[in-house]
């Protein structure tokens, strides 16, 4: 059976059900790993019965590349937010650029990239799982690439400009950047990598004028990595974060509802 087919077969409780599973997953694995995560712990932590798990993922694997789908999802929500911008002017991505830059000084470095940090923990794990993630990171770069795609076509950027390696390159300096910014515990890496690949997009600009005026004007540590420096202890996030959409519906309509609380035919270690 096919996931679209199982998906289809459920009820809008049973989807929510199965969502909140995956939601509470998703919050473990990022905060303690996917091996530090038991099967039992997110039942408990989404609360649902042991044969509800057995009902919606007959394997720990299972629930993992949902996880991984999951995941990839909210980067591309997060990236479709109105805070973000439209992603389709030097100025909307600088400051992309600094709204990553300052999430990292307000979090104190720590956690890295949320999808970037599954993918290093399961890359290798086996191949349905890296072709999700795959599919999660051409997702996202996908939302990058349609922005650069429109300041082509608009003639933002000169003729030889290639959207989609700029969209890739940008990409992976966002994760190499967030990666050395979390093993060093200092945002300067990630401002320094995001400037310079930008200025080299900036590169290609019709009108560089225009990039030096938008550069003034924005500021920001991405534009200036000097000015990288820790928040507040009280300042609000500046990347803005996915609310959750799982609505937390009564686990008694659902398809195993009416099985006991228990640990079912999961154990302990998943």
């Amino acid at each position: 059976m096919t996931e679209t087919v199982e998906a289809a077969r459920l009820t809008k409780k049973g989807r929510a059900t199965k969502e909140r599973i995956v939601s509470a997953a998703a919050d473990l694995i990022f905060e303690y790993g996917v091996a530090g995560t038991s099967i039992e712990d997110v039942r408990k932590a989404a609360g649902v019965s042991g044969s509800q798990m057995a009902h919606y993922f007959h394997d720990k694997r299972r629930l993992v590349i949902d996880v991984v789908g999951h995941q990839a999802d909210v980067v591309v929500r997060l990236h479709r937010q109105p805070e973000m911008g439209r992603l389709d002017s030097f100025a909307d991505l600088r400051h992309w650029a600094d709204l990553h830059v300052q999430r990292q000084i307000e979090r104190g470095c720590t956690g890295g990239c949320d999808f970037g940090s599954l993918a290093g923990e399961l890359v290798e794990s086996d191949g349905d799982t890296r072709q999700q993630l795959a599919s999660g990171f051409d997702r996202w770069e996908g939302v990058l690439r349609e922005g650069l795609q429109a300041m082509y076509d608009r003639g933002d950027l000169r003729p030889e400009a290639d959207p989609e390696k700029l969209a890739t390159t940008l990409l992976a300096t966002l994760q190499g950047g967030l990666l050395l910014t979390q093993t060093k515990r200092d945002p300067a890496p990630l401002a320094t990598a995001l400037d310079s690949t930008l200025t080299y997009i900036e590169s290609f600009a019709t009108d560089p004028a225009s990039v030096r005026t938008n550069r003034t004007s924005a500021g920001g540590p991405a534009a200036d990595p000097r000015s990288a420096r820790p928040a507040p202890a009280d300042a609000a996030s500046a990347l803005p974060t996915s609310p959750d959409s799982t609505s937390a519906e009564a686990a008694s309509d659902d398809p195993a509802a009416a099985a006991p609380e228990s640990g079912g035919r999961w154990g302990r270690n998943g």
